[in-house]
């Protein structure tokens, strides 16, 4: 099992169909096929060796996929950075798992200079783009042109596929390792359970540097799907593109789903071809849903529960259960049920299974299951246990096997389809010289799903405002990390070991709530 199989499949089986679309440019799986063992070339003639890292710094486009395959087809592995991070964030998971290679668009050129004074492993840089390179980096399109294409290294199976960083509970990011396996089939049960269609056109709006984006991008090439990206997501290019290129599959995060159902400019697009709006990251509010199924009748809606360190995809609730006899059963408010290759229990503290209908931690077993964290083995031994991953939700399962998330066991935020630490943010906090102490929760918010909320004691004679408290985060984690409300309070609320009860701060947001996750 190896990454760049697919794409020899539709080299061997469809040449001349059309893999990518990117505004207006299109490639057929033959140049696909082309570019991707050039890069590959390339990427040897800088000195990639197998089992090297490559990072990737952009926005969407058709060199992101170009970059997932030529790195594998090259013998390394992908490091795709969160573009919503800081600086400290991004050089952090360059030097921990030791990117020495990174590629980067103009969108984020300018951060290169403050990226190699903040790791020492950055070596060599690559422009994407059209244009000329910046100085002190080598131009992608013109590495491309120069190289001699490889063959295939043909790495798979267990062999490391990808490094991809996710919030840690402690602080910093974890480098969650997937290989050639795990991924490979994830994406293949995707297809299996019909999540993806043959043949399908598919948008990437949602970033691609995002694991969800990842499971959508493998499974298209695993189906022979053409790719169609835009930028980023904005309402008005994703309704343009839906319509211009006939779009049949898009993989959308719920608050994205609001943005693009809300849009008053919405009813002047035809999108009569979309029939399969994926989503996940987060659950769908039933009203959200309802505006989205009225507003777009053509596109059912199929969701997709997991986490980065399942591949990513646990569980799946197909389009079936979003409608009437589905709803009649509640379905469509569960997260569906184990995916092909997928076993999802419900357990008690000691990971023994708990009656149906009973709360639990959800665990899931398989071979989506991640190699490890990058460098952590303590955290990876007390997350994988006997081959299971313990995912730190709550959750309950029917008599049928559906399972509904319930609560989080382990202290995180989803805001906008993004994990946030609530230890991470803390720590950040606590390093202000007003704050005696702190304590930082999710609360429900109609537009991101959850809110980061952060409470602050103040240290006797010293004073802070909410607003500087926001800037004193913004300068140190990503934007969206930072509290959107801060309540400064006297004191915290106490358990007897002296423990700061956050089910206390949470109840007044959350009361008369079944689910106490957004």
């Amino acid at each position: 099992m190896h990454l760049t199989q697919n794409l020899s499949r539709s080299i061997q089986q469809t040449p001349d169909a059309i893999a990518t679309i990117y505004q207006g440019r299109k490639r057929s799986f033959a140049e696909l096929g082309q570019r991707v063992a050039k890069l590959a070339g390339a990427l040897r003639q800088v000195g990639l060796a197998a089992g090297d890292r490559v990072g990737m710094l952009a926005l969407n486009s058709d060199w992101y996929l170009e970059y997932y395959l030529g790195t594998y087809w090259a013998g390394g592995v992908v490091n795709p950075i969160n573009t919503r991070w800081s600086a400290a964030e991004i050089a952090y998971s360059l030097t921990d798992c030791q990117t020495r290679i990174l590629l980067v668009d103009d969108a984020f050129a300018g951060m290169i200079e403050d990226l190699r004074r903040r790791s020492p492993e950055l070596q060599t840089v690559i422009h994407i783009g059209d244009g000329a390179a910046p100085a002190g980096m080598l131009s992608y399109e013109a590495l491309v042109a120069a190289a001699d294409p490889v063959e295939d290294a043909l790495r798979g199976g267990e062999d490391l596929a990808g490094v991809f960083y996710t919030g840690g509970t402690t602080g910093s990011p974890k480098g969650v390792m997937l290989s050639h396996r795990n991924i490979f089939v994830n994406s293949v049960a995707m297809v299996a359970e019909g999540a993806i269609q043959r043949g399908c056109t598919g948008l990437h709006a949602a970033p691609m540097f995002h694991l969800a984006d990842g499971c959508f991008m493998n499974a298209m090439l695993a189906s022979g799907g053409c790719h169609v990206m835009v930028p980023r997501f904005e309402p008005t290019a994703v309704l343009e593109a839906i319509q211009r290129e006939r779009v049949s599959e898009a993989l959308l995060v719920p608050t994205m789903i609001q943005m693009l159902v809300d849009y008053p400019e919405l009813p002047r697009y035809d999108l009569h071809t979309l029939r399969n709006m994926l989503y996940g990251a987060s659950p769908i509010g039933e009203g959200l849903l309802d505006r989205a199924m009225k507003t777009i009748p053509s596109a059912g809606f199929t969701q997709l529960y997991g986490m980065t360190e399942l591949s990513p995809t646990a569980t799946i609730l197909t389009q079936e259960m979003h409608r009437a006899a589905g709803r009649k059963l509640g379905r469509h408010r569960s997260g569906g049920r184990a995916a092909i290759s997928c076993e999802v229990r419900i357990v008690d503290a000691l990971g023994k299974e708990v009656p149906r209908g009973e709360v639990g931690e959800i665990a899931v077993s398989g071979p989506g299951v991640m190699m490890g964290y990058w460098d952590k083995p303590a955290e990876t031994a007390a997350a994988v246990r006997d081959g299971w991953m313990f995912t730190g939700d709550g959750g309950r399962m029917d008599a049928d096997g559906y399972v509904y998330i319930v609560d989080r066991i382990k202290d995180m935020i989803v805001t906008g389809g993004e994990n946030v630490y609530s230890a991470e943010v803390e720590g950040v906090i606590a390093t202000h010289s007003a704050v005696a102490s702190c304590a930082v929760i999710g609360v429900p918010n109609d537009q991101w799903g959850e809110m980061v909320h952060a409470f602050i004691v103040r240290k006797p004679g010293q004073d802070v405002t909410p607003e500087e408290i926001v800037t004193h985060c913004k300068e140190r984690i990503a934007s969206y990390k930072c509290p959107r409300q801060v309540s400064l309070i006297d004191a915290m609320p106490l358990s007897g070991a002296g423990k700061i009860l956050k089910t206390a701060l949470r109840a007044p947001f959350w009361e008369g709530r079944e689910r106490k996750v957004a």
